[in-house]
Formats: structure tokens, C-alpha cells, sequence
């Protein structure tokens, strides 16, 4: 009796683990993913069905005229006259003048070397798997700039293009890289300087800070483009794209600076203590614990100025220079190209928004690289 009492009573223990079972269909995947954040409410429910819906509407007939009925090739809109669709050859007809302007064709190897250039050192900035950030950043600060003038621009050997002939998305993107470039560290430094226990230095920081900020942007292109030039001596003018080079930068700069006075506010002063503590200098704590900090922290409102900045090099049509805008304005009002503002500001809007997704897309990389407050 005791023994059968015995062998019911023993345990036995397993010595090894189930396998994980996998979690329920309803919550994971797709359909965890689309009861979460499409269907989490019946209000939920209803706007997503309604969003469908509304998709179902314009997407099919958005599809069926930019792509399947649309005329992709012509001299004039009268080659479009059989097509029901989109008449899309006012962008590849014209597409060498959207991206470069007036830049002579011969030449337009000159502003495509600069490009590849410009990513080439741009990379181990953007990308630490690449040696080199360092060296690259300094030479796209410093050298780079004087290299693009030259190739650009010409002289000892190339042929001169002067400045009025730049344009199409070409003078975007020399505009906004220009001013980037400039603007990110002079605002660092507008942003210390505004923080300095120097009296002169931070009042002389917050009243141009506060001078820049107080203008709008295109009275910054109107008064460098026509009003600095009377303020200047007799014979002595700058180049109308520098002037407006200038003035871009040193508008961005304000901003940058004040993005990043809240990235060094947002710090604990107990940073700076410790950085005291441990023997370094001023300069040292900024470069080594500070700064590193708070440019993490300021990573998404930088890189909105900057999407800003891109977008606002649109403005400088109103000193007559032929940015991407201005060469589409001026290729609906051509007579070959009469009835197709559809098709043309489509295209312009579609370059924009690659270019500033892209910018948008690095940022939440950034971030995701440098979070480190939820990491295991």
C-alpha cells in the first residue's frame, strides 16, 4: 500500500525547456499590426474604411491618367493631342533646362564631376562605416567649396559660365548644400556664444540671432539682391547668386542657433560639472561630452531646418534667378507647352518631395542609431 502510495506521490521535474510557441495570428504580423492601429476602435474603423474608400476613388483614375493613358515624348503639346492622359513630354523635352538651367550642354560634365564629388566626401559624413569623417567634413567646409567654384564656374582653361546661366535644380541644391554646410556650424557657435558669461559676445550673439529671425526671408533676398549694393563703394559689387548665397546662410544660421541653444539647455548642468570635475577645458568638455549631447537631442529640429532651408531656396525667384520653380513657371508660359501646369508642378512637387523624404528618412536613422536610453 505504501508503495502505491509512493509512486503516485513522486514529481517528476524537465530537464529541458518547451519550445516557444509562437504568439497568436490576432496579434502579430499584419493582422497584429492592422487591429492595433486600423481597427483598435469602431471610430478607428470607420475612417480607415472611409480612407479606403476614398483611395479607391482617386488612385485608379490618378493611375490610369499619369501612367497608362499619358504622352511621354514631344516637341509641343500639340504631340499630345491623341492622349487622354497626362502629356508628360514638357519634362522630357525640357528635363536638361529643369535640372541645369541655362548651363551650356557641352559643359554640363563640369556641374556633374562637382556632384560626385560632393557625394563622394559626403559620405563618411553621413555614414561611419566609411573612413575618413573628419578629413571629409574639414575639405567640405574648406576646400570643396573653392573646387566646385572652379569647376562651375570655369576660368584657367574652362570656359567661363557666368552666374545668370546657373539654374534648374542645380541651383537648389548648390544653394541649400552652401548654406548647410555654413549654417550648421556658425549656428553652433551663435548658439555658445549666446550662452557665453561675456557680456559683449552674448549680447552681440542674441541681436543678430534676433535680427535674423524678425526678417522674413525673402526681404533678406530683396534687400541683398537690390539694397546692398548702394551701401557699397563705387566699383565694388558682389556676384548676385553670392549675395543671395549669403543671405540664405546667415538667415539659417539664426535658427540653427536657437535649435541648438535647446539642445544645450536641455542638458543637465551636471554635465558640465562633471566635465569640470574631470579636469577639462571649456572647449574640450563642448567638443568631447556637450555638444555630442546635445546635437543628439536637436537631431529631428535640425534636420526640419534644413528641409525648411532646402524648400526656401525656392524664393530666390523673386531676384530673378532660374531655381527648378522658375524654369517651370517659365516653361508653362512657353506657346509650345500652353494648358500643362498639371503635369509641370507635378513633376516639380514629385523632386521636392524625394529630396526633403530622403533628408527625413536620415534623420529617423540617426535617431535610431544613437538611442541608446532603451536599449537592454
Amino acid at each position: 500500500m505504501s508503495d502505491a502510495m509512493n509512486k503516485h506521490d513522486r514529481a517528476f521535474v524537465r530537464t529541458e525547456h518547451l519550445p516557444q510557441s509562437p504568439p497568436p495570428v490576432s496579434t502579430s504580423g499584419i493582422i497584429g499590426w492592422a487591429r492595433e492601429n486600423l481597427f483598435s476602435s469602431p471610430l478607428n474603423a470607420v475612417l480607415t474604411i472611409a480612407s479606403f474608400y476614398f483611395l479607391y476613388l482617386v488612385v485608379p483614375p490618378f493611375v490610369q491618367w499619369a501612367f497608362i493613358d499619358a504622352a511621354w515624348w514631344g516637341s509641343s503639346n500639340k504631340d499630345c493631342a491623341g492622349y487622354d492622359g497626362a502629356c508628360w513630354a514638357v519634362v522630357t523635352a525640357r528635363f536638361g533646362q529643369f535640372v541645369y538651367g541655362f548651363y551650356p550642354e557641352a559643359e554640363r560634365w563640369r556641374p556633374n564631376l562637382v556632384l560626385v564629388l560632393f557625394a563622394i566626401n559626403l559620405l563618411p559624413v553621413l555614414w561611419d562605416r566609411v573612413p575618413g569623417r573628419t578629413v571629409a567634413a574639414l575639405f567640405l567646409v574648406t576646400g570643396f567649396p573653392l573646387i566646385a567654384l572652379f569647376f562651375i564656374h570655369g576660368g584657367l582653361g574652362l570656359e567661363v559660365v557666368p552666374t545668370p546661366k546657373w539654374g534648374g535644380f542645380m541651383l537648389n541644391l548648390i544653394m541649400a548644400a552652401v548654406a548647410i554646410i555654413y549654417s550648421l556650424p556658425l549656428g553652433i557657435l551663435l548658439a555658445l556664444g549666446r550662452r557665453s558669461e561675456f557680456p559683449i559676445i552674448s549680447r552681440f550673439c542674441v541681436l543678430f540671432i534676433e535680427f535674423w529671425r524678425g526678417v522674413p526671408l525673402i526681404t533678406v533676398l530683396v534687400m541683398a539682391s537690390f539694397m546692398l549694393p548702394f551701401f557699397m563703394p563705387d566699383g565694388f559689387n558682389f556676384n548676385e547668386l553670392l549675395r543671395a548665397l549669403v543671405g540664405l546662410t546667415l538667415f539659417s544660421s539664426a535658427y540653427m542657433a536657437e535649435v541648438v541653444r535647446g539642445g544645450l539647455q536641455a542638458l543637465p548642468k551636471g554635465q558640465t560639472e562633471a566635465a569640470r570635475a574631470m579636469g577639462l577645458t571649456y572647449w574640450q568638455s563642448i567638443r568631447l561630452i556637450i555638444m555630442p549631447q546635445a546635437l543628439k537631442i536637436t537631431i529631428p529640429a535640425i534636420v526640419n531646418t534644413f528641409i525648411g532651408l532646402f524648400k526656401d531656396t525656392s524664393l530666390v525667384i523673386v531676384i530673378g534667378l532660374f531655381d527648378l520653380l522658375q524654369v517651370a513657371k517659365s516653361s508653362v508660359t512657353d506657346t509650345n507647352w500652353l494648358g500643362l501646369e498639371h503635369e509641370t508642378y507635378i513633376f516639380v512637387a514629385l523632386v521636392f518631395f524625394i529630396a526633403c523624404f530622403a533628408m527625413s528618412r536620415y534623420s529617423l536613422y540617426l535617431e535610431r542609431k544613437l538611442d541608446t536610453d532603451h536599449r537592454d
